[in-house]
Protein backbone atom coordinates (compact mmCIF):
# COMPACT_ATOMS: atom_id res chain seq x y z
CA UNK A 1 0.00 0.00 0.00
CA UNK A 2 1.62 3.22 -1.05
CA UNK A 3 1.59 6.13 1.69
CA UNK A 4 1.62 9.80 0.72
CA UNK A 5 4.53 12.09 2.11
CA UNK A 6 3.28 14.40 3.30
CA UNK A 7 4.45 17.18 0.64
CA UNK A 8 2.47 14.73 -1.97
CA UNK A 9 -0.34 14.56 0.18
CA UNK A 10 -0.34 18.87 0.71
CA UNK A 11 0.08 19.57 -2.91
CA UNK A 12 -2.38 16.24 -4.03
CA UNK A 13 -5.42 17.89 -1.65
CA UNK A 14 -8.02 15.36 -3.33
CA UNK A 15 -9.51 12.44 -1.76
CA UNK A 16 -9.36 8.93 -3.43
CA UNK A 17 -11.99 5.91 -2.78
CA UNK A 18 -10.82 3.96 -0.42
CA UNK A 19 -11.31 0.18 1.05
CA UNK A 20 -12.63 1.68 4.22
CA UNK A 21 -15.94 3.31 2.21
CA UNK A 22 -17.71 5.89 4.22
CA UNK A 23 -21.39 5.19 4.41
CA UNK A 24 -23.76 5.14 1.26
CA UNK A 25 -26.35 7.64 1.16
CA UNK A 26 -28.67 8.06 -1.12
CA UNK A 27 -28.63 11.46 -3.04
CA UNK A 28 -29.42 13.04 -6.32
CA UNK A 29 -26.53 12.35 -9.38
CA UNK A 30 -26.80 16.06 -9.90
CA UNK A 31 -26.01 17.79 -6.41
CA UNK A 32 -22.77 19.62 -6.83
CA UNK A 33 -19.93 19.26 -5.03
CA UNK A 34 -20.04 20.78 -1.15
CA UNK A 35 -16.50 20.73 -0.28
CA UNK A 36 -15.17 23.87 -2.07
CA UNK A 37 -13.59 25.28 1.18
CA UNK A 38 -11.63 22.59 2.28
CA UNK A 39 -11.38 20.80 5.43
CA UNK A 40 -9.51 21.76 8.70
CA UNK A 41 -8.41 20.52 11.69
CA UNK A 42 -7.85 22.11 15.27
CA UNK A 43 -7.27 22.43 19.25
CA UNK A 44 -4.83 19.28 19.32
CA UNK A 45 -5.18 17.56 23.15
CA UNK A 46 -3.61 14.21 23.85
CA UNK A 47 -6.70 12.36 23.28
CA UNK A 48 -8.60 14.38 20.44
CA UNK A 49 -8.59 16.96 18.18
CA UNK A 50 -11.44 19.39 16.27
CA UNK A 51 -12.12 18.45 12.66
CA UNK A 52 -14.14 20.96 10.80
CA UNK A 53 -15.30 21.56 7.12
CA UNK A 54 -18.10 23.71 5.63
CA UNK A 55 -20.79 22.85 2.84
CA UNK A 56 -20.74 25.36 -0.26
CA UNK A 57 -21.02 24.35 -3.56
CA UNK A 58 -21.65 28.04 -4.99
CA UNK A 59 -19.33 29.74 -2.45
CA UNK A 60 -20.37 33.37 -3.34
CA UNK A 61 -23.84 33.58 -3.42
CA UNK A 62 -25.01 36.48 -1.70
CA UNK A 63 -26.95 35.13 0.94
CA UNK A 64 -24.05 33.56 2.59
CA UNK A 65 -25.25 30.25 2.86
CA UNK A 66 -23.33 29.08 -0.26
CA UNK A 67 -25.67 27.28 -2.72
CA UNK A 68 -27.06 25.15 0.05
CA UNK A 69 -30.43 23.90 0.62
CA UNK A 70 -32.45 25.58 3.60
CA UNK A 71 -32.50 21.85 4.99
CA UNK A 72 -29.87 20.49 7.12
CA UNK A 73 -27.48 17.76 5.45
CA UNK A 74 -26.31 14.52 7.29
CA UNK A 75 -22.36 15.00 7.11
CA UNK A 76 -20.02 11.90 7.83
CA UNK A 77 -16.70 11.66 9.14
CA UNK A 78 -13.59 9.51 9.32
CA UNK A 79 -10.41 9.61 10.99
CA UNK A 80 -7.62 7.20 9.60
CA UNK A 81 -3.61 6.61 10.69
CA UNK A 82 -3.15 6.18 6.71
CA UNK A 83 -4.39 8.52 4.00
CA UNK A 84 -6.17 5.56 2.08
CA UNK A 85 -8.29 5.10 5.19
CA UNK A 86 -7.83 0.87 5.35
CA UNK A 87 -8.12 1.15 9.02
CA UNK A 88 -10.45 3.79 10.96
CA UNK A 89 -9.66 4.79 14.61
CA UNK A 90 -12.27 6.96 14.79
CA UNK A 91 -16.01 8.10 12.75
CA UNK A 92 -19.33 9.24 13.05
CA UNK A 93 -22.07 11.40 11.80
CA UNK A 94 -22.86 15.28 12.32
CA UNK A 95 -25.81 17.34 11.08
CA UNK A 96 -24.64 20.59 8.92
CA UNK A 97 -27.43 22.80 9.90
CA UNK A 98 -28.79 25.80 7.54
CA UNK A 99 -28.78 27.99 10.45
CA UNK A 100 -24.63 27.83 10.81
CA UNK A 101 -24.00 27.58 7.08
CA UNK A 102 -23.81 24.45 6.79
CA UNK A 103 -20.62 24.35 9.04
CA UNK A 104 -19.29 21.30 11.27
CA UNK A 105 -17.07 21.36 14.39
CA UNK A 106 -15.98 17.66 15.24
CA UNK A 107 -14.39 16.79 18.01
CA UNK A 108 -12.65 13.62 17.33
CA UNK A 109 -11.68 11.65 20.39
CA UNK A 110 -9.88 8.76 21.70
CA UNK A 111 -7.02 9.31 19.69
CA UNK A 112 -3.59 8.19 20.71
CA UNK A 113 -1.11 11.32 22.09
CA UNK A 114 1.72 12.73 19.88
CA UNK A 115 0.42 11.13 16.90
CA UNK A 116 -0.37 11.72 13.09
CA UNK A 117 -3.66 11.04 11.49
CA UNK A 118 -5.81 11.56 8.20
CA UNK A 119 -9.15 12.55 8.40
CA UNK A 120 -12.16 13.35 5.52
CA UNK A 121 -15.51 13.94 5.58
CA UNK A 122 -18.49 13.06 3.08
CA UNK A 123 -21.91 14.60 2.39
CA UNK A 124 -24.49 14.43 -0.26
CA UNK A 125 -22.78 11.37 -2.23
CA UNK A 126 -19.41 13.64 -2.05
CA UNK A 127 -16.25 12.84 -0.22
CA UNK A 128 -14.44 15.74 0.87
CA UNK A 129 -10.46 16.74 0.41
CA UNK A 130 -8.12 14.62 2.88
CA UNK A 131 -6.61 16.89 5.64
CA UNK A 132 -3.76 15.84 8.12
CA UNK A 133 -3.72 16.31 11.82
CA UNK A 134 -1.64 15.68 14.94
CA UNK A 135 -2.37 15.11 18.74
CA UNK A 136 -0.41 17.09 21.56
CA UNK A 137 1.52 14.50 23.84
CA UNK A 138 0.00 13.32 26.76
CA UNK A 139 0.99 15.20 29.97
CA UNK A 140 4.64 15.38 31.19
CA UNK A 141 6.17 14.28 28.21
CA UNK A 142 8.08 15.87 25.97
CA UNK A 143 7.23 13.79 22.63
CA UNK A 144 8.83 14.60 19.56
CA UNK A 145 10.13 18.26 18.68
CA UNK A 146 7.64 20.60 17.35
CA UNK A 147 7.50 22.51 14.21
CA UNK A 148 5.22 25.08 14.58
CA UNK A 149 4.62 27.83 11.70
CA UNK A 150 2.84 30.70 12.44
CA UNK A 151 1.46 33.82 10.34
CA UNK A 152 -0.88 36.39 10.04
CA UNK A 153 -2.73 39.02 7.89
CA UNK A 154 -3.83 38.36 4.79
CA UNK A 155 -5.51 40.46 2.67
CA UNK A 156 -6.85 38.86 -0.25
CA UNK A 157 -6.99 42.19 -2.82
CA UNK A 158 -3.02 42.60 -1.61
CA UNK A 159 -1.85 39.56 -3.66
CA UNK A 160 -1.89 35.89 -3.70
CA UNK A 161 -1.33 33.09 -1.09
CA UNK A 162 1.70 31.47 -2.33
CA UNK A 163 2.99 32.10 1.44
CA UNK A 164 0.40 29.58 2.30
CA UNK A 165 1.16 27.04 0.20
CA UNK A 166 4.89 27.76 0.98
CA UNK A 167 3.97 27.37 4.68
CA UNK A 168 2.03 24.13 3.90
CA UNK A 169 5.14 22.44 2.08
CA UNK A 170 7.42 23.18 5.16
CA UNK A 171 5.07 19.99 7.00
CA UNK A 172 4.80 22.08 10.13
CA UNK A 173 3.11 19.92 13.24
CA UNK A 174 1.13 22.92 14.57
CA UNK A 175 0.31 26.27 12.73
CA UNK A 176 -1.10 29.11 14.75
CA UNK A 177 -2.77 32.44 13.11
CA UNK A 178 -2.60 35.62 14.77
CA UNK A 179 -4.99 37.21 12.95
CA UNK A 180 -6.61 39.62 10.48
CA UNK A 181 -7.18 36.33 8.92
CA UNK A 182 -9.71 38.17 6.10
CA UNK A 183 -10.55 41.62 5.71
CA UNK A 184 -13.40 43.81 5.77
CA UNK A 185 -13.05 46.13 3.20
CA UNK A 186 -14.76 47.08 0.29
CA UNK A 187 -14.05 45.71 -3.65
CA UNK A 188 -10.65 48.32 -4.48
CA UNK A 189 -10.95 48.03 -8.37
CA UNK A 190 -7.88 47.10 -9.96
CA UNK A 191 -6.15 44.94 -7.08
CA UNK A 192 -4.34 42.39 -7.65
CA UNK A 193 -7.48 39.76 -7.10
CA UNK A 194 -11.07 41.88 -6.05
CA UNK A 195 -13.18 41.14 -2.58
CA UNK A 196 -16.66 40.44 -4.20
CA UNK A 197 -19.04 42.74 -2.59
CA UNK A 198 -19.43 46.22 -0.32
CA UNK A 199 -17.58 46.89 3.60
CA UNK A 200 -18.67 43.61 5.22
CA UNK A 201 -21.35 44.84 7.59
CA UNK A 202 -24.16 41.79 7.96
CA UNK A 203 -24.02 37.87 8.60
CA UNK A 204 -24.52 37.17 5.06
CA UNK A 205 -21.67 39.71 4.54
CA UNK A 206 -19.11 37.67 6.78
CA UNK A 207 -20.25 34.37 5.82
CA UNK A 208 -19.52 35.24 1.76
CA UNK A 209 -16.37 36.96 2.63
CA UNK A 210 -14.92 33.93 4.48
CA UNK A 211 -16.10 31.77 2.04
CA UNK A 212 -14.27 33.71 -0.78
CA UNK A 213 -11.29 33.67 1.14
CA UNK A 214 -11.33 29.90 2.14
CA UNK A 215 -11.49 29.37 -1.51
CA UNK A 216 -7.88 29.77 -2.35
CA UNK A 217 -6.21 26.68 -2.70
CA UNK A 218 -3.18 28.03 -1.35
CA UNK A 219 -5.06 28.40 2.07
CA UNK A 220 -7.04 25.01 2.22
CA UNK A 221 -3.28 23.72 1.15
CA UNK A 222 -2.14 25.71 4.83
CA UNK A 223 -5.17 24.16 6.64
CA UNK A 224 -5.09 20.73 5.29
CA UNK A 225 -1.50 20.17 6.56
CA UNK A 226 -1.43 20.70 10.05
CA UNK A 227 -3.88 21.84 12.85
CA UNK A 228 -4.05 25.37 14.03
CA UNK A 229 -4.73 27.29 17.08
CA UNK A 230 -6.80 30.91 15.90
CA UNK A 231 -7.28 33.87 17.24
CA UNK A 232 -9.02 37.12 15.56
CA UNK A 233 -7.39 40.69 15.81
CA UNK A 234 -9.68 43.72 14.25
CA UNK A 235 -10.48 43.25 10.73
CA UNK A 236 -12.27 40.01 11.41
CA UNK A 237 -14.64 42.54 12.86
CA UNK A 238 -13.35 46.02 11.79
CA UNK A 239 -10.58 47.99 11.83
CA UNK A 240 -8.77 49.18 14.99
CA UNK A 241 -11.65 48.56 17.10
CA UNK A 242 -11.28 48.44 20.84
CA UNK A 243 -14.34 46.44 22.84
CA UNK A 244 -17.57 48.41 21.71
CA UNK A 245 -15.65 51.10 20.69
CA UNK A 246 -15.00 51.67 16.72
CA UNK A 247 -12.12 53.75 15.35
CA UNK A 248 -14.22 55.94 13.01
CA UNK A 249 -17.79 56.45 11.59
CA UNK A 250 -16.96 54.99 8.38
CA UNK A 251 -19.58 53.00 7.23
CA UNK A 252 -21.94 55.06 9.66
CA UNK A 253 -24.38 52.58 12.34
CA UNK A 254 -26.15 53.45 14.85
CA UNK A 255 -25.06 51.43 18.41
CA UNK A 256 -27.93 48.50 17.57
CA UNK A 257 -26.59 48.39 14.19
CA UNK A 258 -22.25 48.31 15.55
CA UNK A 259 -23.75 45.73 18.46
CA UNK A 260 -25.30 43.45 15.31
CA UNK A 261 -22.06 43.76 13.13
CA UNK A 262 -20.02 42.20 16.26
CA UNK A 263 -22.36 39.49 16.99
CA UNK A 264 -22.66 38.49 13.18
CA UNK A 265 -18.69 38.76 12.86
CA UNK A 266 -18.09 36.59 15.98
CA UNK A 267 -20.64 33.91 14.47
CA UNK A 268 -19.06 33.71 11.59
CA UNK A 269 -15.78 33.39 12.90
CA UNK A 270 -16.57 30.42 15.06
CA UNK A 271 -18.60 28.79 11.99
CA UNK A 272 -15.30 29.26 9.47
CA UNK A 273 -12.88 28.32 12.33
CA UNK A 274 -11.73 24.87 13.52
CA UNK A 275 -12.68 25.58 17.03
CA UNK A 276 -13.93 24.01 19.91
CA UNK A 277 -17.71 24.22 21.05
CA UNK A 278 -16.67 25.45 24.31
CA UNK A 279 -15.75 28.78 21.88
CA UNK A 280 -18.80 29.15 20.45
CA UNK A 281 -19.94 33.14 20.61
CA UNK A 282 -22.85 34.42 22.78
CA UNK A 283 -24.38 37.47 21.35
CA UNK A 284 -21.78 39.78 20.42
CA UNK A 285 -18.67 38.30 22.61
CA UNK A 286 -16.77 34.82 22.24
CA UNK A 287 -14.49 33.08 24.26
CA UNK A 288 -11.02 32.80 22.45
CA UNK A 289 -8.16 33.24 25.17
CA UNK A 290 -6.99 30.13 25.86
CA UNK A 291 -4.43 27.73 26.69
CA UNK A 292 -3.12 24.94 24.78
CA UNK A 293 -0.77 22.06 26.56
CA UNK A 294 1.90 20.57 24.33
CA UNK A 295 3.31 18.12 26.99
CA UNK A 296 6.21 19.37 28.92
CA UNK A 297 7.35 20.67 25.71
CA UNK A 298 5.51 24.15 25.58
CA UNK A 299 2.26 25.61 26.80
CA UNK A 300 0.58 27.93 24.14
CA UNK A 301 -1.20 31.03 25.98
CA UNK A 302 -3.53 32.20 23.15
CA UNK A 303 -4.91 36.09 23.76
CA UNK A 304 -7.76 38.50 22.71
CA UNK A 305 -6.06 41.67 22.61
CA UNK A 306 -9.32 43.10 21.14
CA UNK A 307 -12.16 42.35 23.07
CA UNK A 308 -11.53 43.72 26.61
CA UNK A 309 -8.90 46.60 26.08
CA UNK A 310 -8.95 50.19 27.30
CA UNK A 311 -9.54 52.53 23.80
CA UNK A 312 -6.37 53.61 22.52
CA UNK A 313 -5.33 56.42 24.46
CA UNK A 314 -4.56 59.94 22.60
CA UNK A 315 -6.62 59.23 19.36
CA UNK A 316 -5.29 56.20 18.09
CA UNK A 317 -1.57 56.76 15.74
CA UNK A 318 1.86 57.13 16.45
CA UNK A 319 1.66 59.64 19.08
CA UNK A 320 3.69 60.98 22.57
CA UNK A 321 1.31 60.45 24.66
CA UNK A 322 1.35 60.20 28.59
CA UNK A 323 -1.89 58.65 29.11
CA UNK A 324 -0.64 55.51 27.72
CA UNK A 325 0.91 54.76 31.11
CA UNK A 326 -2.01 55.14 33.24
CA UNK A 327 -2.37 52.28 35.45
CA UNK A 328 -6.09 51.74 34.41
CA UNK A 329 -5.03 51.21 30.86
CA UNK A 330 -5.76 47.38 29.72
CA UNK A 331 -4.81 45.65 26.44
CA UNK A 332 -6.55 42.37 27.93
CA UNK A 333 -8.65 43.61 30.74
CA UNK A 334 -8.04 42.64 34.15
CA UNK A 335 -9.98 39.16 34.26
CA UNK A 336 -7.38 37.36 30.79
CA UNK A 337 -4.54 39.39 32.65
CA UNK A 338 -5.19 37.44 36.06
CA UNK A 339 -5.83 34.38 34.05
CA UNK A 340 -2.45 34.88 31.98
CA UNK A 341 -0.36 35.45 35.09
CA UNK A 342 -2.42 32.46 36.73
CA UNK A 343 -1.00 30.17 33.92
CA UNK A 344 2.11 31.53 33.43
CA UNK A 345 3.03 30.21 37.28
CA UNK A 346 2.10 26.89 36.21
CA UNK A 347 5.08 26.18 34.88
CA UNK A 348 4.08 22.97 32.86
CA UNK A 349 5.61 23.83 29.90
CA UNK A 350 9.51 24.47 29.02
CA UNK A 351 8.46 27.03 26.75
CA UNK A 352 5.32 29.64 27.70
CA UNK A 353 4.35 31.14 24.52
CA UNK A 354 2.15 33.98 24.35
CA UNK A 355 0.21 34.22 20.79
CA UNK A 356 -1.06 37.57 20.62
CA UNK A 357 -1.88 40.14 17.69
CA UNK A 358 -0.08 43.48 18.31
CA UNK A 359 3.57 44.49 18.84
CA UNK A 360 4.88 43.85 22.41
CA UNK A 361 8.50 45.36 22.46
CA UNK A 362 8.87 49.00 23.41
CA UNK A 363 9.20 51.06 19.46
CA UNK A 364 9.79 54.76 19.98
CA UNK A 365 10.17 57.15 17.15
CA UNK A 366 13.48 59.52 17.64
CA UNK A 367 10.43 62.14 18.80
CA UNK A 368 9.39 59.74 21.73
CA UNK A 369 5.91 58.77 19.69
CA UNK A 370 4.83 54.68 19.79
CA UNK A 371 1.91 53.18 18.24
CA UNK A 372 -1.11 53.70 20.60
CA UNK A 373 -2.76 50.64 19.10
CA UNK A 374 0.27 48.46 19.99
CA UNK A 375 1.22 47.69 23.90
CA UNK A 376 3.10 50.91 23.55
CA UNK A 377 -0.07 52.44 24.32
CA UNK A 378 -0.70 50.41 27.26
CA UNK A 379 2.51 50.60 28.72
CA UNK A 380 1.54 49.49 32.82
CA UNK A 381 -0.27 46.56 31.47
CA UNK A 382 2.38 45.62 29.60
CA UNK A 383 4.85 45.90 32.50
CA UNK A 384 2.31 43.97 34.82
CA UNK A 385 3.01 41.32 32.16
CA UNK A 386 6.53 41.35 32.22
CA UNK A 387 7.16 41.64 36.00
CA UNK A 388 4.74 38.71 36.73
CA UNK A 389 6.92 36.72 34.76
CA UNK A 390 9.93 37.31 36.33
CA UNK A 391 8.35 37.39 39.52
CA UNK A 392 7.00 33.66 39.01
CA UNK A 393 10.42 32.69 37.45
CA UNK A 394 9.04 31.85 34.14
CA UNK A 395 12.09 30.26 32.43
CA UNK A 396 11.28 30.60 28.66
CA UNK A 397 8.83 33.51 28.01
CA UNK A 398 8.51 33.75 24.43
CA UNK A 399 5.61 36.26 22.67
CA UNK A 400 4.61 35.91 19.06
CA UNK A 401 2.90 38.59 17.26
CA UNK A 402 1.24 39.14 13.87
CA UNK A 403 -0.72 42.61 12.78
CA UNK A 404 2.60 44.80 11.55
CA UNK A 405 3.06 43.65 8.12
CA UNK A 406 6.42 42.92 8.97
CA UNK A 407 8.90 40.52 10.39
CA UNK A 408 10.96 41.49 13.75
CA UNK A 409 12.56 39.55 16.18
CA UNK A 410 13.40 41.39 19.73
CA UNK A 411 14.82 40.97 22.76
CA UNK A 412 12.29 42.11 25.79
CA UNK A 413 14.00 44.51 28.43
CA UNK A 414 13.29 44.88 32.27
CA UNK A 415 13.58 48.41 31.41
CA UNK A 416 13.38 49.36 27.99
CA UNK A 417 14.68 52.66 28.92
CA UNK A 418 17.94 51.26 29.94
CA UNK A 419 19.63 49.51 26.88
CA UNK A 420 22.12 47.64 29.86
CA UNK A 421 18.94 45.86 31.80
CA UNK A 422 18.59 42.38 31.65
CA UNK A 423 16.75 40.37 28.97
CA UNK A 424 13.67 39.18 30.11
CA UNK A 425 12.22 37.37 27.28
CA UNK A 426 12.13 36.93 23.60
CA UNK A 427 9.24 37.93 20.68
CA UNK A 428 8.94 37.10 17.27
CA UNK A 429 6.85 38.69 15.13
CA UNK A 430 5.86 37.64 11.65
CA UNK A 431 5.27 39.52 8.62
CA UNK A 432 1.69 39.60 6.48
CA UNK A 433 0.87 36.65 3.88
CA UNK A 434 -0.23 39.27 1.68
CA UNK A 435 -0.95 42.81 3.05
CA UNK A 436 1.20 45.21 2.48
CA UNK A 437 2.00 44.35 -1.16
CA UNK A 438 4.84 42.91 -1.76
CA UNK A 439 7.06 45.00 0.39
CA UNK A 440 10.44 47.01 -0.21
CA UNK A 441 12.50 43.95 0.50
CA UNK A 442 14.74 46.43 3.27
CA UNK A 443 15.96 44.65 5.84
CA UNK A 444 16.94 48.17 7.72
CA UNK A 445 15.65 48.42 11.58
CA UNK A 446 13.39 51.30 11.58
CA UNK A 447 14.29 53.41 14.81
CA UNK A 448 17.18 51.45 15.49
CA UNK A 449 19.14 54.41 17.62
CA UNK A 450 16.03 54.98 20.04
CA UNK A 451 15.36 51.00 20.30
CA UNK A 452 18.55 48.76 20.71
CA UNK A 453 16.51 45.73 21.61
CA UNK A 454 15.12 45.51 17.84
CA UNK A 455 17.38 42.91 16.61
CA UNK A 456 16.12 42.48 13.32
CA UNK A 457 13.40 43.92 10.78
CA UNK A 458 12.38 43.17 7.27
CA UNK A 459 9.91 44.61 4.68
CA UNK A 460 8.61 41.20 2.92
CA UNK A 461 5.79 39.22 2.85
CA UNK A 462 5.87 35.24 4.37
CA UNK A 463 5.67 33.57 7.94
CA UNK A 464 7.83 32.20 10.23
CA UNK A 465 8.85 28.65 10.87
CA UNK A 466 10.00 27.45 14.23
CA UNK A 467 11.21 24.53 15.67
CA UNK A 468 10.50 23.97 19.44
CA UNK A 469 12.56 21.33 21.58
CA UNK A 470 13.54 20.63 25.16
CA UNK A 471 16.79 23.01 24.40
CA UNK A 472 15.81 25.95 21.86
CA UNK A 473 13.70 27.60 19.76
CA UNK A 474 15.19 27.77 16.31
CA UNK A 475 12.89 30.70 14.48
CA UNK A 476 13.44 31.02 10.38
CA UNK A 477 11.90 33.98 8.99
CA UNK A 478 10.60 32.54 5.60
CA UNK A 479 9.75 34.98 2.91
CA UNK A 480 8.51 35.11 -0.52
CA UNK A 481 9.83 37.97 -2.89
CA UNK A 482 6.60 38.74 -4.55
CA UNK A 483 2.76 37.75 -4.03
CA UNK A 484 1.63 40.15 -6.73
CA UNK A 485 2.37 37.14 -9.00
CA UNK A 486 1.40 33.53 -7.75
CA UNK A 487 4.01 30.86 -7.05
CA UNK A 488 6.99 32.67 -5.61
CA UNK A 489 9.54 31.04 -4.27
CA UNK A 490 10.57 30.76 -0.53
CA UNK A 491 14.06 31.18 1.09
CA UNK A 492 15.05 31.78 4.54
CA UNK A 493 16.28 35.66 5.40
CA UNK A 494 17.25 35.17 8.66
CA UNK A 495 17.56 32.32 11.93
CA UNK A 496 17.85 32.55 15.41
CA UNK A 497 17.91 31.13 18.26
CA UNK A 498 16.17 31.00 21.41
CA UNK A 499 18.48 28.94 24.48
CA UNK A 500 16.30 27.10 27.06
CA UNK A 501 17.09 29.74 30.36
CA UNK A 502 18.48 32.05 28.22
CA UNK A 503 15.94 34.48 27.15
CA UNK A 504 17.13 36.85 24.08
CA UNK A 505 18.38 36.09 20.55
CA UNK A 506 21.23 34.40 19.30
CA UNK A 507 21.94 34.87 15.71
CA UNK A 508 22.40 31.67 13.85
Amino acid sequence: MRKLSRRTFVLSGIAVASAAALPTRSVAAAVPYPFRLGVASGEPAPDSVVLWTRLAPAPLNADGQGGMPTSDVVVDWQVSTTDRFTTLVAAGVVTARYADAHSVHVVAGGLAPDADYFYRFRAQGHISPVGRTRTAPVAGTFGRDLVMAFASCAHYESGYYTAYRRLAEDSPGLVLHLGDYLYEDATTAGSVREHVGAEIVSLADYRRRYAQYKSDPDLQAAHAAAPWLVVPDDHEVENNYATNTRADSSPALTAAQWTARRTAAYRAYYENMPLRPSAAPSGNSIALYRRVHWGRLATFHMLDTRQFRSDQACGDGWKVCADADLASRSLTGSAQETWLLDGLAQHSGTWDVLGQQVFFARQYDAAGASNMDAWDGYRASRTRIQQGWVQRAVRNPLVLTGDVHRAWANDLKADYANPSSATIGTELVCTSITSGGDGSGTTTIPNAATNPHLRFHSDRRGYTRTTISQTQVRADFRTVASVTEHGAAVSTLRSFVILDGQPGLQAV
